[in-house]
């Protein structure tokens, strides 16, 4: 080839390489907080088009119909995994009707309900018969969810939690010299299924509604976690959960609360989680009618500002260096977070 046509050809093919590792480092994960009004609903969707939802809210329109409309509207015909973090109906209500209308590859919890009421026996069992013969997993800590392109780790589950700190974890938390003794929680919510989902150097945590006792145990005297970036304020943002010892601990750049208008949002928890260090952004699911102007954030940080569950939601694009960026479907209002 003569050399001046080598030197064209190499220019020409680096134009075309070039769009085509943009467009491969443009792949971003997805997470959708779905709302459920004061229950739990989140759909990640990882760069490779896999999907797990985490929890189906409550049974009826704020469960079932609320997914299965985004996943409408994202053109999603298959759940690779459905995880429920424990078997509250504000969690598990939606699974019946989910089972029905959408193809799920596994589901996934933390084994046998452990809660002794009525209520909860009733959900837990709708739940077992919604599931049977479906591909179910049990999952302990120390487990991995296996998704193309995501490390999905389970922290908690029934009751216990991670043997060992993870890597670059373990340092001694200075947080836990003014935490009380939490006293033991014996419903379904001390034994929840929490889960860490990383994808490069971003982060994401989610413990259900683990309440303050098994904090404790997960992050006292060390810290078994680390930091995070994103932070799915644990129980809907009730003061149940959400110790410093776990949320200062942590250093969440944002926080997303879960909560419903009448349900979650309570002043203490949002106190707690608004003044942790080196927060950048608290974001809600709705108002909360209990925290006044107080404490609730910017209504542009609000994807439901009225008592009306309006089924806005809150969608975080996050790309594998750490950079994510966070949208309020309702106005379209976002903001970006850099690493």
């Amino acid at each position: 080839m003569h050399p001046g046509w080598q030197g064209i050809f190499a220019v020409l093919l680096l134009l075309l390489l070039v769009p085509l590792s943009e467009a491969k480092s443009s792949k971003s994960l997805h997470i959708y907080s779905i709302d459920v009004e004061g229950g739990q609903s989140t759909l990640i969707v990882a760069p490779s088009g896999q999907t797990l939802l985490i929890d189906a809210g409550w049974p009826g329109k704020l469960g079932a119909d609320r997914v299965l409309a985004l996943t409408s509207q994202l053109g999603i015909k298959k759940l690779n995994y459905v995880l429920i973090t424990h078997f509250h109906r504000d969690h598990v209500g939606g699974i019946p009707d989910l089972a029905k209308q959408i193809k799920v590859g596994t589901f996934i919890d933390h084994g046998q309900n452990r809660e002794n009421s009525d209520i909860t026996r009733k959900d837990y069992a709708a739940y077992e018969k919604a599931i049977a013969g479906s591909k179910h997993l049990v999952a302990k800590p120390g487990d991995r969810i296996h998704i193309k392109g995501l490390r999905v780790m389970v922290l908690t589950a029934d009751g216990q939690h991670i043997a060992h700190a993870l890597p670059g974890a373990g340092q001694p938390n200075p947080f836990c010299a003014g935490e009380p003794e939490w006293p033991m929680d014996h419903s379904e919510n001390a034994y929840s299924l929490g889960t860490l989902t990383t994808f490069g150097k971003f982060r994401f945590l989610d413990l259900g509604d683990l309440t303050k006792r098994k904090e404790s145990d997960l992050m006292c005297p060390n810290n078994s976690i680390g930091s995070v970036d994103l932070f799915l304020v644990s129980h809907h943002g009730l003061d149940q959960s959400n110790s410093k010892a776990l949320v200062d601990a942590i250093h969440p750049r944002v926080a997303i609360m879960n909560n419903g208008a009448r349900k979650g949002g309570s002043p203490e928890a949002w106190q707690t989680v608004h003044d942790s260090p080196g927060l950048s952004a608290l974001w809600q699911l709705h108002y909360a009618e209990a925290g006044g102007k107080e404490h609730n954030v910017a209504d542009d940080f609000i994807a439901n500002t009225h008592a009306s569950s309006d089924g806005n939601y809150i969608e975080v694009t996050a790309r594998s260096d750490g950079t994510f960026t966070v949208k309020n479907s309702r106005n379209q209002f976002e903001k970006t977070y850099a690493p």
